[in-house]
């Protein structure tokens, strides 16, 4: 397996090495950043202290030269609307230098902050279409990853998105939100008690059971209610009795096995702590698990886990449905 110009031997080559290897994490942002940028944004990182906006060119030009070296040629601000899916838009990192050529360029600015048209996503009404201008931000406390694929290489960055005036039009900002209000009145208490000495924050934890169905592609394109709505809408109740649950935890088919260690690769270079993998309870039904990590972070890793699912299972000619009671009538 080869992945950003590394050739990988799964078998060969220890997951500690593989682990994070394509994630502008903490010993990345060490080597290559000045000692004075590095704290600053460590300071936002781990004390919750606002965004220096100074440091962000350096920032951006770290982030840059380590992505273009892993192969990337664009970046992407990914953020989570209200459709429920992970929505992104790519910008070249390719800029015309206005001699006829070009050069790789990436800004604090773009770092910072970017502009997508925000007139298809879902608003609540905040604002009429003709006024629909949204603001992606760059969420420090959540690493940037480049995601790998056979078409091209994207430098992830992950964001909040906002409407102009400053309401939220993603879940990403009601989360970070809730994460400071649930870290400010958990600090109260702890005052409150004479606990709170060295203590400058409350850190939300979050581990997510991913639970999957694995169905033949095949199958699955025979099925147009499952196309479409990613679980049946027609057919027979299973006989009483014939739920077919007596499989869980049992043996993983061999094909399944081959899906789940590519996964899981997929995961461990992308940072994500996956830990369990099993045989759910109903037929075709499996689950992946990671370990517990700072909140915000495992949201974003639970969306990273649902999308390398997607696009692993049609690689091995699955299709990957997260509804979580597709079929009617089984356990």
């Amino acid at each position: 397996y080869k992945s950003n110009g590394q050739a990988w031997n799964f078998r060969e080559t220890p997951t500690s090495e593989i682990f994070g290897a394509n994630v502008f994490g903490d010993s990345v942002m060490k080597d290559r950043l000045p000692k004075s940028v590095y704290k600053a944004l460590q300071a936002t990182i781990k004390q919750g202290k606002p965004l220096d906006p100074s440091i962000a060119d350096a920032v951006a030009l770290a982030m840059k030269d380590w992505a273009i070296e892993k192969g990337a040629t664009h970046y992407a601000h990914v953020f989570y609307p209200l459709t429920g899916l992970t929505a992104e838009k790519h910008d070249s990192f390719l800029s015309p230098s206005g001699d006829g050529e070009a050069i790789f360029e990436f800004t604090g600015k773009e770092l910072i902050q970017g502009e997508p048209d925000a007139s298809s996503f879902p608003s609540g009404g905040l604002r009429a279409t003709f006024e629909a201008r949204g603001y992606t931000a760059w969420d420090p406390t959540s690493p940037a990853y480049i995601l790998d694929n056979p078409n091209g290489t994207t430098l992830c960055i992950p964001t909040a998105f906002c409407s102009w005036t400053g309401e939220a039009l993603d879940k990403k900002t009601p989360l970070l939100r809730s994460i400071q209000a649930l870290s400010k009145q958990a600090m109260r208490v702890l005052k409150l008690f004479g606990t709170d000495k060295g203590v400058s924050q409350v850190v939300a934890t979050l581990g997510c059971e991913q639970e999957y169905f694995l169905i033949d592609r095949d199958l699955f394109k025979g099925r147009l209610d499952l196309m479409i709505t990613g679980r049946t809408l027609v057919g027979a109740m299973p006989p009483k009795g014939h739920q077919l649950d007596d499989h869980y935890f049992g043996a993983i088919p061999d094909r399944v096995i081959s899906f789940m260690s590519r996964v899981e690769e997929r995961l461990f270079e992308l940072g994500v702590p996956v830990k369990t993998r099993h045989n759910e309870v109903a037929p075709s039904q499996y689950e992946i698990a990671p370990l517990f990590e700072n909140a915000n972070i495992a949201v974003d890793h639970q969306m990273i886990t649902m999308q390398v699912l997607r696009m692993v299972a049609r690689k091995h000619g699955f299709e990957c449905l997260l509804h979580e009671k597709p079929f009617a009538g089984i356990n």
